[in-house]
């Protein structure tokens, strides 16, 4: 018998990788009739450092996300998924993405994008990709290409190489 899965996670940060994860993620919640959540987490480690914090660039943050995350609905909807939904999280999004939002809502698959960071970068602050396929304790399917299966790198490097 073929795993079913019901519930899958999604994380999108605006990264090209997350992209490519949200479109697979639609295609196999449509395969399996599941429910997607689509999660993005404001890291509120950025704003820790801001000496004028405010409320209204935590507020314009979470107005932005939201704009997005409903282009995000519209876009899956589009593609015949109704049953899709989405979550702002505040926090760390390792933790968030990785343990924290599949137990509150039993997920059973996370799709993540690969990650976009560079060596140096996940060095120096992790690759929350890294930290999710180590420590959660539901499948993790990393998306490494497009619909296509073209590998996400080849397209990357295309577009750095036609905008440099």
């Amino acid at each position: 018998m073929l795993q079913q899965y019901t519930k899958i996670l999604v994380a999108v940060d605006g990264s090209y990788e997350a992209e490519l994860a949200f479109r697979k993620a639609v295609e196999v919640a449509k395969r399996n009739k599941a429910h997607l959540f689509l999660i993005h987490v404001i890291d509120t480690r950025a704003f820790q450092n801001v000496s004028s914090f405010d409320s209204a660039m935590v507020e314009q943050v979470t107005e932005t996300s939201k704009s997005t995350m409903e282009e995000y609905i519209k876009t899956a909807k589009e593609a015949g998924l109704d049953d899709v939904s989405y979550s702002i999280e505040y926090g760390a999004p390792k933790t968030i993405i990785g343990r924290e939002f599949p137990k509150k809502q039993g997920i059973d698959l996370i799709m993540i994008g690969a990650t976009g960071l560079n060596a140096v970068e996940r060095l120096l602050i992790g690759s929350v990709t890294e930290f999710v396929t180590r420590t959660s304790t539901c499948d993790v399917l990393v998306v490494r290409s497009d619909l296509d299966n073209s590998p996400a790198l080849d397209v990357v490097n295309k577009r750095s190489t036609i905008e440099g």
